[in-house]
């Protein structure tokens, strides 16, 4: 929903942030005669970007220790040979992916890719993005000299490098996940090019220092442009405040992504089966995890009830949801028309009127359906990581700016049976700084780092309680079906 550039300052024992500038990053729908395309403002994005360095730079001093971007994963821009941008980037939320899992396994099948990348199916997948444009005969793919994950085009446009960090890379199904580089062969057998793709650098690898004319217009230094975690998870995870290895995290946003940190990609049956996913971490773990359809609900609603004239802030729908009846109606988030922007009132209607259920007949029941789902979307997950380990998960840390929901954080921990950490709010940008300082040898080591974590920020501990309501509930849930 925005974009920040926060300022992280380090003293040796604990970090603070503080936010410079705070931006909206909106999506935008292009009809043309052929259909219509939703689209990124990478333009707008790049400005604001470069007002917020301008801003932090004013306050902090011109030569600051380095700049990191992380974003979303999967999606990219295309750059000719002369270093033009080839269009807007489109959102992954875009409708031209349909159907291109299938045509991607006509191509190679299923347990191949996974068996080769590792990754869980979801069709936005910047695979399936690129079999979108090779269905369709793109001429900007046939231009294309390389492809630029989000964060990387604004490494870029800093730098004048064209380079490609490991943890966003990840997000795309076209790595290898053993080896950490691209899966050509696999790309080649879907007749997807691979002359685009750029070198992979590990996280906290040094892009190039930033470019001589933004040094003049930004009144800045030559400041050294330094890969986080590229994936904004990758650099939450980095700041989650954990100890020991019995834990796992929900980094918790537009998105919950809920997994553990191992050092081994995990490619069983029985993770392909249960869609599990391997994405890259900071120093070179693998964050073994699955992407949930998190907030984004909540933020479709709150979008609709906008449009109809009722403009609550997030804190208000949360009292709402708090004062209605739990567990009454309950929603599969994988249902196909969550995902999509729009309607997302009705669309809940239609799965509660589907599956027998109660009708939502207020505000604050709609988003009680979907903080009730989420929450035993993550029980679900769990047991399914349980599954896979082969071991029980004692503590569930959460992170990122979900943590402000403590409703959510209560309920999770009912759902679930497991205390959760939540806490810090602000964790990407938190692991960013700190996989930044440990580039500048400021921070020896990602253990380290998540010391200063604990002595720097504050966290909030809940305790499960009347967990048997929702044991019944989660009975019922496994067994939606529309």
């Amino acid at each position: 929903e925005s974009g920040r550039v926060l300022v992280g300052s380090f003293d040796g024992e604990k970090v603070t942030l503080d936010e410079a500038h705070r931006f909206p990053n909106v999506s935008v729908r292009v009809g043309t005669a052929h259909g219509d395309t939703l689209h990124w403002d990478v333009l707008r994005l790049w400005t604001d970007i470069q007002d917020g360095l301008a801003k932090a730079a004013a306050t902090h001093g011109a030569n600051l220790s380095g700049i990191g971007v992380d974003t979303w994963g999967v999606d990219f821009g295309l750059l000719d040979a002369q270093d033009n941008l080839l269009g807007n980037p489109i959102h992954y939320r875009d409708a031209r992916t349909d159907g291109m899992m299938d045509a991607a396994f006509a191509g190679v099948p299923r347990d191949e890719i996974f068996a080769s990348t590792g990754l869980q199916f979801m069709q936005l997948n910047t695979l399936f993005q690129l079999m979108a444009m090779r269905e369709a005969k793109s001429d900007l793919l046939d231009a294309a000299d390389t492809m630029l994950f989000m964060p990387d085009l604004f490494n870029y446009l800093f730098t004048g490098e064209r380079k490609s960090e490991y943890s966003i890379a990840s997000t795309s199904q076209m790595l290898d996940a053993r080896t950490g580089q691209w899966a050509t062969g696999m790309l080649q057998q879907l007749g997807l090019p691979t002359k685009i793709l750029p070198q992979i650098v590990p996280s906290g690898s040094v892009i190039g220092p930033i470019q001589k004319r933004l040094m003049t217009e930004l009144n800045v230094g030559a400041i050294p442009v330094i890969a986080p975690g590229c994936h904004d998870t990758a650099s939450a995870v980095a700041a989650a405040p954990a100890e020991g290895g019995d834990w796992c995290y929900i980094s918790s946003g537009t998105w919950s992504l809920m997994g553990v940190e191992i050092d081994k990609p995990i490619l069983t049956p029985k993770a392909l089966q249960l869609n599990y996913t391997n994405e890259g971490g900071v120093g070179g773990k693998i964050r073994f995890l699955k992407n949930i359809m998190g907030l984004w609900l909540v933020q479709e609603c709150r979008r609709q009830f906008l449009k109809e004239g009722h403009d609550h802030s997030y804190s208000e729908l949360t009292t709402m949801a708090s004062r209605a009846e739990g567990l009454r109606s309950l929603i599969d988030l994988d249902h196909a028309p969550f995902g999509l922007p729009g309607q997302m009132i009705n669309k809940i209607e239609d799965f509660c009127k589907a599956t027998h259920q109660p009708v939502p007949n207020s505000r604050g029941e709609f988003v009680r359906c979907c903080l009730d789902s989420l929450a035993l979307t993550y029980r679900k997950t769990l047991d399914g990581l349980e599954a896979v380990l082969g071991k029980k998960i004692a503590v569930i840390h959460i992170v990122g700016g979900g943590t402000q929901n403590e409703l959510l954080n209560q309920m999770t921990a009912d759902a679930c049976g497991r205390p959760v950490v939540a806490g810090p709010v602000e964790a990407t940008a938190i692991g960013n700084v700190l996989v930044q300082a440990m580039a500048t040898g400021d921070v020896p080591s990602l253990a380290a780092a998540r010391t200063i974590v604990r002595n720097s920020f504050d966290v909030k501990r809940y305790e499960p309680a009347d967990t048997g309501k929702w044991d019944a509930a989660y009975e019922k849930f496994k067994l939606l079906k529309t």
